[in-house]
């Protein structure tokens, strides 16, 4: 076991307790970094200035000066996140060079608390897809399986994690980016309830919808950057599996599943029963037509509009239509010159989403969580395992080929409609050794109870194996 197989709770013990220097820490991330270099994790990446900064933290530390739950952590961040001391490209060419004045409030959270920023890490470009396949910065490539996708778009980040090269990172999740890489490879990921870590500071997508989340090794270092993040302590003691009762949809969420998902969702629904969970088997009625009554028309209509806004506040000397004019991947490109001229969204169909559809949604979550009296929904996070680099019009899914996009979103998007956190754990490998997730949904603000929820499932869960890297 090394260094960089300690969870980020274990590495910041090492630190404070003088087993492990930061500088040292930083120098193993560097070299596992430059050792997984064909992973292209990382947009922005300064050995130089992570050794200064880590330099600094100890000189700190040996003067008593050492302060924060965070001080010394490495943490990668999603290059849609504002950084002052990186620039912030949205993985697109035309911010290659923009360099925010300050930090997103988040990451200014997480500096206060010690943290130091590793890197700027890949993704789907401008957010707006989920292979992470970008055609200005390159393809982020699977851990587990290098001609695989690592899910999107926080690609980057949850190779980094899974690739041991960083403990924590931060990505966002407008439809399901934080939680389909986080399954796809094989890490925790988790997005919180709409607006407790918020979005300001973050190329947008969708104000509505648009959220920053994050990705470890294991719940408890979610728990800590939450804690950093909001000021609320997790809660003091997991809670007993027993008697807990967990709600099953198996309709919508469980239909057209790759087999070795069906058999990972079945084994990890008969553990949880073997650990005392009770398991209520109860459908979300209408969640498939809410939420597609939801989804598109609210992305579609904000998604340009909110970048313009973007560019105009952050002082980008670039119009929405140059920054178009130079994306790179063909799926954002072309559905970005759609909504720019005939493919735009209906102001109507916006209207009737927000004040019609998504309340509706709401409601059925509060009226599933309530009647049937559950404390989280389990369901796959993804219908499938990863796919090729490439396929990001269609993928084959049990003999067929189905929209990429659609069919990875399917599970996760409802839930980001709804406002409310959900996590995915990682629950095994495939027969193809391709890692799988299961997700579990809490109610609205129910962030901490379904992250000690989360903690206590993992602690019953067969280890996941690492990537052999």
């Amino acid at each position: 076991m090394t260094n960089l197989d300690l969870t980020a709770v274990e590495a910041l013990a090492y630190i404070r307790d003088g087993k492990l220097s930061v500088e040292d820490y930083a120098r193993q991330i560097i070299k596992r970094a430059e050792a997984q270099k064909k992973l292209n994790v990382f947009i922005n990446f300064d050995p130089e200035k992570l050794l200064e900064d880590a330099r600094n933290a100890d000189r700190i530390r040996q003067e008593g000066g050492a302060s924060g739950a965070l001080f010394g952590l490495p943490i990668a961040l999603k290059d849609n996140i504002d950084t002052k001391d990186y620039a912030t490209s949205g993985g697109t060419a035309a911010l290659k060079n923009h360099r925010p004045l300050a930090n997103a409030p988040v990451v200014q959270k997480l500096v206060d608390q010690g943290a130091l920023v590793a890197g700027k890490a890949n993704l789907h470009e401008l957010a707006m897809g989920i292979t992470s396949n970008n055609g200005v910065f390159g393809a982020v490539r699977n851990p587990y399986n290098t001609d695989m996708i690592p899910g999107g778009s926080s690609g980057g980040s949850a190779a980094a994690v899974a690739a041991g090269i960083v403990p924590v990172a931060l990505g966002t999740d407008t439809g399901g980016s934080a939680r389909i890489p986080g399954a796809l490879c094989g890490v925790v990921g988790f997005r919180p309830t709409l607006g407790r870590y918020g979005s300001e500071g973050v190329v947008p997508i969708s104000h509505t919808r648009d959220t920053i989340g994050t990705f470890a090794r294991a719940v408890e270092d979610i728990m800590l950057v939450d804690e950093a993040i909001t000021g609320e302590k997790p809660l003091e003691t997991l809670p007993s599996l027993k008697g807990v009762r967990i709600g099953v949809p198996r309709t919508y969420f469980y239909e057209n599943l790759e087999p070795d998902v069906a058999a990972a969702a079945e084994k990890t629904i008969e553990l949880l029963k073997s650990n005392g969970a009770e398991i209520i088997e109860a459908d979300i009625p209408d969640v498939g037509p809410l939420d597609e009554a939801v989804s598109f028309p609210v992305v579609l209509y904000e998604f340009l509009p909110d970048l313009e806004k973007y560019l105009c506040h952050k002082g980008c000397e670039i119009t929405i239509e140059e920054l178009v004019a130079e994306i790179g991947s063909p799926d954002v490109k072309g559905l970005s010159l759609s909504l720019m001229g005939e493919g735009a969204m209906p102001e109507e169909a916006y209207k009737a989403a927000l004040e019609i559809h998504r309340p509706a949604l709401q409601k059925a979550y509060r009226d599933y969580f309530s009647v049937h009296n559950v404390a989280a929904v389990l369901f796959p996070t993804t219908p499938l395992t990863a796919r090729p680099i490439g396929h990001d019009e269609t993928v084959e899914l049990n003999g067929e080929q189905v929209p990429t996009f659609g069919t990875f979103i399917r599970n996760t998007d409802p839930g980001s409609n709804a406002g409310i956190p959900g996590i995915s754990l990682p629950v095994g490998l495939s027969s193809t050794g391709l890692p799988i997730g299961m997700e579990l949904d809490g109610a609205e603000g129910s962030d901490r109870e379904l992250l000690s929820l989360a903690a206590a499932i993992e602690a019953v869960l067969e280890p996941m194996p690492a990537p052999k890297l």
